[in-house]
């Protein structure tokens, strides 16, 4: 698998240079000049760790987490106190004026975990405080435990201003749970409470490609979850990490191939809308997803932040996050410094995970065509039947989705499961070389 995207990335940077990540980092964060900034929050206690979940997370108590928050909640204003000496206008025309809102505008904020509505009661003063330096134009978002689906537990999410919940459902197929090492969930209470408190976006997560796995079943999860009240599904691929200790099998390539594009058939004929790889709505301004960002900062244990040529991540350890932040650093373990090829290859892979590019944004980031960059490659990439092109716009096919499917498994299980696999390990690694 390295050796496949190893070879990839060599050709698309035009470089045989690894993916350097050092422990040196940015004391300020210059994003202030950057558009299209998503925020990303991460809370990672969970009261019982399932063992298929490669994400940074750690038993819940009340202590912990209220000590964390209280720290997570000073991370933010080191870094949004810090902005004003790392990026300044470019010439005093563009500073804001006396009485004007300097607030940063961003797109969006998401809390993932972990199973951040464990901490419902302080989500409010979480949000407060980004209130205070940022301005989130496209909503609020929150990952929940189907446990977490109770109507007081919503009515403090929707009192604190979130706008968006997803539910880690996995499965409504009871042997599915069993597979996963989780209890059943219960449909017709999910609908009860979510006809109570509404929200401008209720998604559901699935898990597809596990053993034995049929359409018909996965379909039945699909209607399951708009009976129950979704607006919005993501039918996330099982991905195999080296470090997660489930033991469960994967399905093979070509099985999972037909499965994909079978559901994705299904829900296109329903008239859903595909807003990414994996998530299908019932409307083109119903969407929940904090990856397809252009720019994003990330507060929390193992939140990551990518500005315009550099990429971090803060540690993984909750004791070791907290003792920076006490010492008035920045709880970034690794940061990489892109060259100007791999921050274009970095974002022509997340901005195709919408399944589609346009080549006029890509020019506004980089100032340069995407065709003098990688017109070869979009030809090659149509003549395949991976794309195709209207206007400027590349759209993924059938095809191509499964195969950027298939590629970012490798990319995952390369790049992904070896560095979070470095980062459990120690909280704050010398370096890493991908």
């Amino acid at each position: 698998m390295s050796l496949i995207t190893t070879l990839t990335r060599n050709y698309l940077t035009r470089s045989f240079k690894p993916f350097i990540f050092t422990n040196a980092y940015d004391a300020v964060l210059d994003y202030e000049n950057l558009q299209n900034l998503g925020l990303y929050i991460h809370i990672p206690f969970c009261k019982s760790i399932c063992s298929f979940c490669p994400y940074c997370k750690e038993l819940y108590t009340p202590e912990k987490c209220n000590t964390y928050i209280d720290y997570l909640i000073k991370e933010i204003q080191m870094v949004a106190d810090g902005a004003g000496q790392g990026a300044q206008a470019e010439n005093s025309a563009q500073a804001p004026q006396k009485g004007e809102d300097a607030r940063k505008e961003v797109t969006s904020l998401y809390f993932g975990g972990g199973t951040p509505a464990l901490a419902h009661n302080r989500l409010g003063e979480i949000i407060a405080a980004v209130n205070e330096h940022f301005i989130v134009t496209e909503g609020i978002g929150v990952e929940l435990h189907p446990d977490n689906v109770t109507p007081e537990i919503l009515a403090s999410l929707k009192k604190a201003g979130v706008t968006k919940i997803s539910i880690g459902i996995q499965s409504f197929q009871e042997k599915y749970q069993t597979v996963l090492g989780r209890k059943a969930v219960d449909a017709a209470q999910l609908k009860d409470v979510l006809g109570r408190v509404q929200f401008e976006t209720v998604s559901f997560d699935f898990i597809f490609a596990l053993p034995g796995q049929t359409y018909d079943e996965l379909k039945s999860d699909i209607d399951m979850a708009f009976e129950c009240g979704a607006n919005h599904i993501a039918i996330y691929p099982f991905i195999d990490f080296s470090f997660a200790t489930s033991g469960i099998p994967v399905m093979k390539k070509n099985e999972k191939r037909r499965l994909l594009d079978d559901i994705t058939n299904y829900c296109l004929d329903r008239g859903f809308v595909r807003s990414s790889i994996w998530t299908f709505s019932k409307g083109e301004n119903i969407r929940y997803s904090s990856m397809t960002r252009d720019n994003f900062l990330g507060f929390g244990c193992s939140a990551t932040t990518l500005l315009k040529d550099s990429f971090k991540i803060n540690t993984f350890s909750v004791d070791e996050y907290i003792k920076r932040i006490q010492a008035g650093s920045l709880p970034t373990a690794l940061t990489i410094r892109f060259t100007l090829r791999q921050r274009m290859m970095y974002y022509l892979f997340w901005t195709a995970y919408s399944t589609q590019v346009d080549s006029a944004q890509f020019e506004q980031f980089f100032g340069v065509p995407l065709k003098k960059k990688y017109g070869f490659e979009a030809r090659l990439a149509k003549f395949f039947g991976f794309v195709t092109e209207a206007g400027g716009i590349y759209k993924m096919t059938l095809k191509g989705a499964f195969f950027y499917h298939y590629y970012e498994n490798y990319y995952t299980l390369s790049y992904i499961d070896k560095m979070w696999n470095c980062m459990r390990k120690t909280a704050f690694p010398k370096g890493l070389k991908l």
